[in-house]
């Protein structure tokens, strides 16, 4: 019966670089769910998508919240609304309290503000929050990271102990994926940075943590006589970061660290390379082909989930964009092809240009690749190239985590985005293992 529910998955883009501001879709969702409710099939049917549309009649719609009650009894309450940014989507969701069951209702909202994913489902259950809470073994005090004319509202989290105590102990900056990303990297109801925070400094050990440029000043992230590039996304900040988190009371100068998740990751190795004072860099889940590459991939895989004309047309289209991004800088390149996801020249010409895995070759600091094997975004091929590619370095080690996705959460089978809406935390094993690392150079 939970399959017939599931009404449509929606073909989602894994955004980069800026994004416009987020939009208010509460409304319209709640506008949905009264439709939803009522019966009004014919009324809901009209705020979907074409390829909604033409998947579910109007009849069907009108129906579905009488089979609910039929199955799961009266409906007692319905809790509170929310909404996420999720794989280039908006997402909004509610939880409804039936007799025997709860259930979620979700919209997937379109850049055009029309709903291209309509799902009914169960609603997660409650997890426990992480072992470790700001109340117990954590002191986090509030900073800013400035680069330039950028102030970033930033935390640093300390073990207790350090904080009363006036000790120092090693402190890890945690470094963004791509996309606008606040200081807990927080995706739906998951937090993994503050996850992060909060395990290594029950094991002693400090982060620096800060909301990222694109996230605080959006469309307005570009320096003055600059272009977009990965320094003015993520590396200027990071260095930053870096040489805040030394100057900082119960912070070992001499021991700082970068952990770069995702993009980050990517750009760990060049993050390391401006700055020569860093004790180590941690690369978690990080890209090493070509990004044009990942990006093509990922997309056909969420359309392969659920397989549309729509998408396969968006995915021909992204293969065209993918595939002239390949001839830039030569006489084949198509000025008249738009970049993908419309990132100007200059963001895409540092692209092609950066060689992440050759970068990190010059690099003689201790350094790790961690990599979760269920993760879509970023797969094993990535973490083979990395181990193929640093063979040689004594000073790189290799770990990767079997029942974990992109997002550090456990799992079965190849992830999909819809995961990342289950609440989870940083498993204790991974934070062990980081903690290891910072300690001693090797897992």
């Amino acid at each position: 019966m939970m399959r017939r529910l599931l009404l449509i998955l929606c073909l989602c883009l894994l955004c980069i670089g800026l994004r416009a501001q987020t939009v208010d879709r509460l409304p319209l969702a709640k506008c949905a769910y009264l439709y939803f409710v009522s019966g009004q099939g014919e009324a809901l049917r009209t705020m979907l998508s074409d390829e909604m549309q033409a998947a579910l009649p109007a009849a069907a719609l009108s129906g579905m919240f009488n089979q609910l009650t039929a199955q799961f009894g009266a409906l007692q309450s319905t809790g509170e609304w929310h909404q996420v940014e999720a794989e280039g989507m908006t997402i909004c969701f509610c939880d409804l309290a039936f007799e025997k069951y709860t259930l979620r209702f979700q919209t997937a909202f379109d850049a055009a503000g029309r709903i291209a994913g309509l799902f009914v489902k169960p609603a997660p259950k409650p997890v426990a929050v992480p072992a470790v809470s700001p109340d117990s073994l954590v002191e986090e005090q509030d900073t800013v990271v400035v680069c330039g004319t950028f102030r970033l509202p930033a935390t640093l989290c300390l073990p207790r102990r350090v904080a009363e105590e006036d000790g120092s102990v090693p402190c890890v900056v945690l470094v963004h994926g791509s996309g606008p990303h606040d200081r807990n990297e927080t995706i739906g109801p998951n937090h993994p940075f503050r996850d992060l925070a909060w395990g290594l400094a029950a094991r002693g050990i400090a982060t620096l943590r800060y909301d990222k440029r694109t996230y605080i000043y959006r469309s307005n992230s570009v320096p003055q006589g600059r272009q977009l590039d990965l320094d003015v996304e993520t590396v200027d900040d990071a260095v930053a970061a870096a040489a805040l988190a030394r100057t900082l009371p119960g912070v070992e100068a001499d021991s700082v660290y970068v952990l770069g998740h995702s993009q980050g990751g990517w750009l760990a190795p060049r993050i390391a390379d401006r700055d020569s004072r860093l004790a180590g860099i941690i690369l978690l889940a990080a890209p090493a082909r070509p990004l044009e590459d990942l990006l093509l991939e990922q997309v056909t895989y969420l359309n392969s989930l659920a397989p549309s004309a729509q998408g396969r047309q968006q995915v021909a289209e992204l293969q065209r964009r993918v595939e002239n991004v390949k001839h830039l800088g030569t006489s084949a390149f198509c000025d008249t092809i738009p970049f993908p996801f419309d990132a100007p020249r200059s963001y895409w010409a540092d692209i092609v240009s950066y060689r992440p895995v050759e970068t990190a070759l010059r690099l003689t600091l201790p350094l790790v690749v961690l990599q979760a094997e269920r993760d879509y975004q970023v797969t094993m091929q990535d973490y083979g190239l990395w181990r193929m590619g640093l063979l040689k370095c004594k000073n790189a080690s290799f770990k990767s985590y079997p029942k974990l996705n992109h997002l550090l959460q456990e799992g079965t089978g190849k992830a999909t985005p819809d995961e990342y809406q289950q609440p989870s935390s940083v498993p204790a094993y991974v934070l062990d293992d980081l903690a290891r690392f910072v300690r001693t150079g090797r897992l």
